[in-house]
Formats: C-alpha cells, structure tokens, sequence
C-alpha cells in the first residue's frame, strides 16, 4: 500500500484486454503505455497536484485487485483515461472501464469518478444518463478541465469548470467547453509522460513490429510528438477530443506539435532505459517536413538505434525524406490506404489522394529499406464483393511485410457516426462490440453488404493474408524463420464472432 499522502487524483488504465482481444490478448496483443494517463499525470503534478497512474492492463491486475488497490490509496478522485491503442480505441475500452468504475464506485464510494477520452468527448451527455457510477466528464481532451476541477472542492462552483460534465440535483449538465492546448503552451501545459509513474518494463510492442528487432517485443515505449490531424475522413474519430464548441465540427481538425528540441528528452530517456522498440503515436508523423525532420536530425546526430514505428499518409511520404526517417531508426511506416478501389476510398477520404500511385509510394519506401504495414478497411460505404476483393487483391500483390485489415466501424466523434444514426444502422450494443477483435464486434452494413457479410470476409482476408505463401517467404528472407513461425502461431487463434454465430443458426 503506498505511504504518501492522499492522493489528489489517481488516473486509471482499466483491463479489458480478454473482453476487446479474445485469446490474441494473452500473447499476442501489443500493451501499450497509456500516453494520455501519462500526460494528464504530469500536467497534474507540474500544477502542484499530488497525482499518480494506476495501469491495470500492464499489471495484469484483475478487477477486484484494481478496486482494492485504489481502496487502499483512496484518491479524492479517480479518472479513467478512455484512450487506446488507436484513437478508436476509446469506445471499446470503456467496456472495461465501466466495469471497474462501477466496483469503485460500490466499494470505494467517497472518491468522485471522472472519465476523460475519445468516446466521453463524442458523447458526454449519453455517458452520463447511462452510468450512474460517474460524477465528471470532460467535454475534449480534459487538459485545464481536470486541473480546474482539482482546485474546486469538487461540490461547490462546478459551473464555473469549462469543459466539465456533470449532474445538478439529476439534471445533466454540460458547461462551455474548454480551450484545448495551445501549440505554443504545450511543454509547460503538456510536458511529456510522467514516465516514473509506469511500469516500463510490461509493456511489449506488435507481433511485426519486433521481428526488425531480433522478435524482442519488450521492452517498449510510445509518445506523441502531435496532436490532431488536419485530415476529415469520415470513418475517423481522431479529432474528437479537440472540439471546443458544444457540437461536433470541421473545425476540430486541429494539429499541433511539441517542437523537436523538446521531445528529443524523451527519445534521451528512452536510450537511457535500454528501450529501442518505440511507436511515434502521431495520426500522421510524416506530414510536417519542419517537424519530423529535425527531430529525426536530433536522433542521428545522438546515434541512438531504436526501431520506430510511425505514420503517414500515401500522398505526405515524400522520397527526399525516405533516407533521413531510415537512418533515425524508423524502421516501420504505417500507411493508410484504406481501399482498393479508387470510387470507395474517395467517398470516405473527400478525395485526398485518390490519385496517387499506391503501389508506386509503397516500392520507394522499401527501396529504402523500411518496411510497410498497410492498413486496409472493408465495409465502407460504397463497398460490396468485388470492391473489397479489389482492396484484398491490392494488399496480395503488394505483399508488405505486414497489413491490417478492419472492419468499418462508426465510431462515435466520425461523421460515419452521425451518419449511421440519422440512417438506423445497426451500432454495436456493447462497448466492446467497437473492437475489431472482440466476441460482440459489430461493423457497419453498406450499401449493399450486411454487417456479418463484411466482418466474414475481413477474417477470411486476414487468414489469407498471413498464411499466403509469397508473405510467409518475404517474413523469412528479411527477418528468419523465427517471424515466420511466430506468424504462423497467430493463425492459430480463431476469432469467435457472436453476429456470424447468429447468423448460422438463422
């Protein structure tokens, strides 16, 4: 049990790695540090606020150890930071969340409950009808709402905390937003990850991301160098969390980044550590040429050697810069290339790079020895059979030493969102029904597809994908034999799908 003082607020990574992975979370699943837990911790301590991070995923804490951990500290406050993996990751992990919320909330009920993430931004006033185990919210990314909420007495002038979310005699309240952080107040308001606060050694990367280093998954790290993405796809929720209007807008799509000078002390403390396995989180790193460059100048000229994973957007990855990202360590870029077919990926991207060379982005970036996972969606919109067996026909004959293939998802903040509502598409009645891996996975219908015909065809996909002959040989001639017999070992898994279930005994 800890010795010091009561803890002003505890932020708390909640487990629900079986609920959202199945059997892949026991191995094979990335845990990932909660870069925003880490955030909101030192914006708390730097403003003078006893505050500290539970991750319970990283522990492998279940939750009755989870409960009685935060019993035992007692916090005035305990905020669950709703973020994941991906920024879409939210919806899916408030499964967990709301299951280890409602045992605190029974067990430790003196402490006050906040919720701060991507699907509380998109929807504050539903989180709190639905889950009485919550007091707060946070209207966007919670920065200045938390630690204005932390000067209050958290009973009295709760009116006057923008941004803040929460219930007046059983009415819901919603107050003005709050600014969100401004590029230029970042270091001060937003200084890194309060690192010390972590276990660092639990956490382990992506099966592919370790085999270009030696199949080492662990240890590892992951930051933002930005925030915010200037992109609107409408499939993306990403930009939820800038909003500072009551009402979602184009206007979110804010991006700012902490200048390279100082998120180079933390590519210093992660050398310091022994990390080399390291994922730059931003929705798209490869975009600012002032920005990527020189921190990439800074990791050279220090000689670090990690192996970094990052991403980028077919029409941002310039050749002129493939050289510099590869001699900074990255190792990795992950492309958006969404579909195979030009009439889909432009109804969901508002035509951005409809008319870039694909395959011709993809051989510059090998030729230069960093390795592709693209990234690829069924079930948009405009799909049907022959356009999403174009996208999977794209990824064969690509063959990038690794793909992901989702399900098209509305995630609450997309626009796809609001667009499955206003037309009574079917959304998922569980949290977890937001994952692409879990039991509950619920993707979106199109216009001509039923929702268990397009998850059917993404598991077959990504089988085919990983135990495609030509794959499994580029696995082995650039990492061993190991990768490939790791990979091979995924395929084990069989995914469970509750809607494909349904729909053999109909």
């Amino acid at each position: 049990m800890p010795t010091f003082k009561q803890l002003d607020i505890l932020f708390v990574q909640a487990n629900a790695a079986y609920k959202v992975y199945q059997d892949l979370s026991t191995v094979f699943s990335a845990i990932e540090p909660p870069i925003w837990a880490g955030m909101l911790t030192n914006h708390c301590l730097q403003k003078g606020f006893r505050a500290s991070i539970l991750d319970s995923e990283a522990l492998a804490f279940s939750d009755a150890e989870s409960t009685q951990y935060i019993a035992d500290i007692n916090p005035k406050v305990v905020c669950f930071v709703v973020y994941g993996q991906q920024p879409s990751a939210s919806s899916q992990n408030m499964e967990g969340a709301i299951a280890l919320a409602q045992l605190v909330r029974k067990h430790v009920p003196e402490t006050k409950i906040l919720f701060v993430g991507g699907h509380v931004a998109a929807l504050p006033r539903e989180v709190l009808e639905n889950h009485s185990c919550i007091d707060f919210v946070c209207q966007n990314e919670g920065v200045y709402t938390i630690s204005n909420l932390l000067q209050t007495n958290l009973v009295d002038k709760l009116d006057q905390v923008l941004g803040l979310g929460y219930r007046d005699q059983n009415q819901i309240v919603l107050n003005p937003p709050s600014p969100i952080v401004a590029k230029e107040n970042l270091p001060q308001d937003l200084p890194g990850v309060a690192w010390d606060h972590l276990p660092l050694q639990r956490y382990r990367t992506s099966l592919w991301h370790s085999y270009s280093n030696h199949v080492k998954r662990q240890p590892f790290a992951a930051l933002y160098t930005s925030l915010g993405c200037p992109m609107r796809c409408s499939f993306c929720m990403i930009n939820i969390i800038n909003r500072q209007e009551n009402e979602f807008s184009d206007g979110s799509a804010v991006f700012r980044y902490w200048d390279p000078e100082f998120i180079i002390k933390q590519f210093d403390f992660f050398a310091e550590q022994g990390i080399t396995n390291i994922k730059i989180a931003d929705e798209l790193f490869v975009l600012n040429a002032n920005h990527f460059v020189k921190l990439c100048e800074l990791i050279i000229q220090r000689g670090y050697k990690f192996n970094i994973w990052c991403y980028s957007r077919v029409d941002t990855v310039k050749e002129q810069y493939l050289d510099i990202l590869k001699k900074a360590g990255v190792n990795w870029l992950a492309l958006g290339i969404e579909s195979g077919n030009t009439r889909v990926r432009k109804d969901v991207t508002k035509g951005r790079f409809e008319d870039v060379d694909i395959r011709d982005v993809v051989k510059k970036i090998r030729a230069h020895d960093i390795n592709v996972i693209a990234n690829y969606i069924f079930g948009l919109p405009e799909d049907d059979i022959a356009s999403m067996q174009m996208t999977l026909d794209l990824a064969l004959e690509m063959n990038t030493e690794e793909a992901n293939f989702y399900s098209a998802m509305a995630y609450p903040g997309s626009p796809l969102h609001g667009q499955a509502r206003k037309a009574g598409w079917k959304l998922p009645d569980a949290y977890s029904g937001f994952s692409q891996h879990s039991y509950n996975a619920q993707p979106l219908p199109t216009k001509y597809l039923t929702a268990p015909q397009v998850l059917e065809f993404r598991d077959k996909a990504w089988m085919q994908y990983h135990t495609n002959p030509q794959f499994l040989s580029l696995l082995e001639r650039k990492f061993g034999n190991l990768a490939v017999e790791e990979t091979l070992r995924s395929t084990k898994i069989k995914l469970k799908r509750k809607i494909l279930e349904e729909q053999v005994r109909l």
